[in-house]
C-alpha cells in the first residue's frame, strides 16, 4: 500500500505544470523622465534627513518618538502578528506528527451461561490494552495550493513592515512638524508679547497728551482699543503654544502637561534635497512597496482559489505498539502500524468555488487600483512640495520685505505723529501693518520648513527594513502558484 501511495504522488508531482504567481491586473504608469516642479540632483537620498537642519533638540525628540509612541508599538505589534500568521500559515506544508500514548481496560460478562460448580456466579473475562503511537497527518501540496496561501501570507508580512516603516517616517514628520509648530508659536508669543509692550507705550504717551488737554479722547481709546486687542493676542498665542506643546509631547509617549520649555528660534531651511526621478519612487516610498506586496498576495490568493477546483491528496499513518501489557509497551515485538492515503475531487458546490475565484480576481483589481492610485498620489505630493519650494521661497522674501518697510514706516509715522504732522490713526495703521507682516513672515518661514518636511517624507527615504531589502526579487524567483 506504502509503494501505490508514493507512486500516485510522484505521478501528480511530474505530471502537473506549476504555473507562477503574477500580479494581477496592474495599471500600466509611465511615470516622466525628472519632475516636472523642479530640476534637481538625483543623487543618493539622505537616511536621516532630519538631521539636515542642524537642530540638537530635534534630534532628541525624533529619538524619543521613534522609541516611546504607542502608534508606532502597535504597528510593530501588527508587524509581529503578520509574521506569526505566515509561520502559521506555512506550516500547512509540513506533515502534522504528534506522540500518545493509551491505555484502557474493559469487562465482559456472559450471562446466562452455565459454570459447573458455581451455581448462581456470573461467567465474566477482563481485557486490559495499551500502547504509545506517532500519528502523522499530511496534505500533499501537489498543485501549489498551500505554498500560494503561504506566498500570500508572506507577502502581507513584507506588506506589515512596509507600513511600519512609513509609520516610523510618519512619526519623524509628525514630530518635527509639532516641533517646529512650538518654536513658530514661541516666536509669535514673544512678537505678541513686545507688541503689547509698544502699544502700552503709546498708550501711555497718548494719555498723557489727553490729560494735558493736547490730545482728544478718540485718540485715547483708540489706543486703548489697540493695546485691549495686543493683550487678547497675546492669550491666545500663549494658547496656541501651550496646545502645541501638548500636542508633541502626545507624539513623544509622555503625559500632555505642557512641560517642554522651548527657548531655541526656528532653525534655517536647510539646502533642498536630491529627489532622484520619478520612476525611482515606486521602489522607495514604502507606502508604494506595501501596495506592490499586497498585488503580489492578491495574485497569490487568486492561483489558490483557483487550484482549489483540483484534487486534494491526503496521507496519514499511525505507528507504534499494542499489547495487554503496560510492561510491554515498548517492546517491538508488539510493533503495529497503519497507512491511508485520501484523494478527494470536488464535482459540485453550488458555485461555491467558481465564485471564490471571481471574489478573488475583484480582490486583485481592487489592490491594483488601489496601487495605481497611490502612486500618482505620490507624484503629486513629491510635484507640490517641490513647487511649494519655489512659491513659500519667494514669499519669504517678499514678507521680509514688507516687514521691513513696515518697520520704517511705523518709525516715520510715530516721528511725524510726536512733531504734529499725522494723525494718530496713521499711527495705528502702521503698527498694525507692522505686526502683521512680522507674524506672516514667521508663519511663512514655519511653513517652508513643513514644506521641507513634507517633500522628505514624499521621497520616502533611502532606509529600508531588512526584510524588505532581502525580499526585492522573490516574486520573480517563485516558481509556484
Amino acid at each position: 500500500m506504502k509503494k501505490g501511495v508514493l507512486i500516485l504522488i510522484l505521478a501528480f508531482s511530474f505530471g502537473c505544470k506549476k504555473d507562477a504567481i503574477q500580479i494581477r491586473h496592474q495599471p500600466e504608469l509611465p511615470a516622466p523622465d525628472q519632475w516636472t516642479a523642479s530640476d534637481v540632483d538625483d543623487s543618493e537620498i539622505r537616511a536621516e534627513w532630519w538631521t539636515a537642519f542642524e537642530d540638537e533638540r530635534l534630534d532628541e525628540l525624533v529619538g524619543k518618538a521613534l522609541e516611546h509612541n504607542y502608534d508606532l508599538q502597535a504597528a510593530a505589534a501588527r508587524l509581529t502578528a503578520a509574521a506569526m500568521q505566515a509561520k502559521i500559515t506555512g506550516a500547512d506544508l509540513w506533515p502534522s506528527i504528534s506522540g500518545g500514548w493509551r491505555g484502557s481496560g474493559q469487562r465482559q460478562n456472559f450471562i446466562g451461561l452455565p459454570i459447573p460448580g458455581a451455581e448462581g456466579e456470573v461467567l465474566s473475562r477482563s481485557f486490559t490494552s495499551s500502547g504509545v503511537s506517532l500519528d502523522i497527518s499530511w496534505e500533499v501540496d501537489i498543485w501549489g495550493k498551500i505554498r500560494a496561501r503561504k506566498f500570500a501570507a508572506t507577502k502581507d508580512f513584507e506588506a506589515a513592515a512596509a507600513d511600519l516603516w512609513a509609520a516610523r517616517l510618519s512619526l519623524v514628520a509628525q514630530t518635527s512638524k509639532a516641533w517646529f509648530a512650538v518654536l513658530e508659536a514661541l516666536q509669535q508669543v514673544e512678537l505678541a508679547q513686545t507688541t503689547v509692550t509698544s502699544y502700552g507705550g503709546t498708550a501711555g504717551r497718548v494719555r498723557g497728551r489727553y490729560e494735558r488737554g493736547v490730545q482728544s479722547s478718540l485718540d485715547l481709546r483708540l489706543a486703548l482699543s489697540s493695546l485691549a486687542g495686543a493683550e487678547a493676542l497675546l492669550q491666545q498665542r500663549k494658547e496656541q503654544l501651550d496646545r502645541g506643546i501638548r500636542q508633541l509631547e502626545l507624539l513623544l509617549g509622555q503625559y500632555p502637561a505642557a512641560a517642554i520649555q522651548p527657548t531655541e528660534a526656528l532653525p534655517a531651511v536647510p539646502p533642498i534635497p536630491p529627489a532622484g526621478v520619478p520612476s525611482e519612487l515606486v521602489s522607495r516610498r514604502p507606502d508604494l512597496i506595501a501596495a506592490e506586496k499586497r498585488m503580489w498576495a492578491a495574485g497569490a490568493r487568486w492561483s489558490e482559489a483557483r487550484k482549489a477546483l483540483y484534487p486534494s491528496i491526503s496521507l496519514s499513518g499511525s505507528f507504534g505498539t499494542s499489547t495487554s501489557s503496560y510492561l510491554d509497551v515498548f517492546n517491538g515485538q508488539f510493533f503495529v502500524w497503519s497507512l491511508a492515503g485520501n484523494l478527494l475531487q470536488p464535482i459540485f458546490q453550488g458555485g461555491r468555488l467558481r465564485a471564490q475565484i471571481e471574489l478573488r480576481d475583484a480582490n486583485s483589481r481592487d489592490v491594483a487600483a488601489q496601487w495605481a492610485g497611490a502612486v500618482l498620489r505620490a507624484f503629486l505630493e513629491v510635484e507640490s512640495a517641490l513647487a511649494a519650494e519655489k512659491f513659500l521661497a519667494k514669499q519669504e522674501v517678499d514678507l521680509a520685505d514688507a516687514a521691513t518697510q513696515s518697520t520704517a514706516s511705523l518709525r516715520l509715522a510715530e516721528d511725524r505723529y510726536n512733531m504734529g504732522l499725522e494723525s494718530f490713526v496713521t499711527v495705528l495703521e502702521s503698527q498694525r501693518r507692522s505686526l502683521t507682516a512680522e507674524s506672516q513672515l514667521l508663519t511663512v518661514r514655519r511653513q517652508r520648513l513643513d514644506a521641507r518636511v513634507d517633500l522628505h517624507l514624499a521621497l520616502g527615504g533611502s532606509l529600508q527594513p531588512e526584510e524588505l531589502e532581502s525580499e526585492t526579487t522573490e516574486a520573480e524567483k517563485e516558481k509556484t502558484s
